[in-house]
């Protein structure tokens, strides 16, 4: 098994991505060179430099420090979210897709939620709650609960009709045994692959809202209020949008890879 990952060219490289933006988060202290909330206004707007290396920003702050601490609040928003969506994603998905009384009441509320732009329904829910890091991850676990829901119902309603249920039922098991013992194993697949593309998509959500000024408040460095800063220095100042950009596009472009290698790993019918 360990042999068929490493053969997959998705995976190694998605991986390889994000473990270099894991270890760029912990160890953020030793690897940017200065306080990334440190201003020094007679350095403002410094271009890269053997002294700074991303240049610095409009208030004489390093930008390859702010960039590097951005990587921590960016990648915990993300995996929060991720976490707790697949959490209750996964318990209304199961949910819904074994009991049918259920499945119309949670498929529906569902169905409403979705029928909202993702960003559109963040920016509300933010607006509602007020810009901070915690409440970034509540509005955006709020937003992709539905679709992670979605993805298991669909695989709940797939398994429960095996004939090895049939036959836990008529031997006497319990709703709870079904759903834990033979439900929730065949459900981990596509639950661990719709995590990867719901991590993505919420370090997106995370940038834009912070762009808009409603996610990470300010002077907290993440990429999407580095980008903010940058919005109206892009011609006289370009690098302050090029590498915050860069490490969103390199971070999603490492989880959307994985995403896609675990699938054709974990699903057999993309093996034919």
């Amino acid at each position: 098994m360990g042999t068929a990952i490493l053969r997959n060219k998705s995976i190694v490289i998605g991986g390889t991505l994000l473990l270099i933006m894991l270890i760029a988060a912990a160890a953020a202290p030793w690897i940017a060179p200065a306080d990334p909330l440190k201003l020094a206004v007679m350095d403002r707007l410094s271009p890269p430099s053997a002294q700074h290396w991303f240049g610095t920003d409009d208030y004489g702050r390093d930008v390859f420090s702010r960039v590097i601490y951005g990587t921590r609040i960016s990648l915990e928003a993300g995996a929060y979210t991720a976490a707790l969506t697949m959490v209750f994603g996964l318990i209304l998905g199961m949910l819904a897709g074994y009991f049918k009384k259920l499945d119309h009441l949670i498929m529906r509320i569902a169905d409403g939620m979705m029928a909202f732009p993702s960003l559109l329904l963040a920016i509300a829910i933010m607006a509602a709650l007020g810009p901070s890091k915690f409440n970034v991850v509540i509005a955006m676990t709020i937003v992709y609960i539905p679709r992670t829901t979605r993805v298991i119902r669909s695989a709940v309603l797939s398994v429960k009709e095996y004939e090895y249920i049939e036959a836990a039922r008529a031997l006497g098991a319990s709703h709870g045994r079904i759903l834990i013992k033979y439900i929730l194993p065949n459900s981990l697949s596509p639950l661990i692959v719709q995590t990867t593309f719901t991590f993505a998509y919420a370090i997106l959500a995370e940038a834009g809202l912070s762009f808009l000024g409603l996610g990470t408040p300010p002077p907290a460095p993440s990429w999407g209020n580095i980008l903010s800063d940058a919005r109206n220095l892009m011609y006289s100042a370009p690098w302050l949008a090029l590498f915050p950009g860069f490490a969103i596009s390199l971070t999603v472009l490492g989880l959307n890879l994985l995403g896609d290698g675990l699938r054709d790993h974990l699903d057999p019918r993309m093996k034919i």
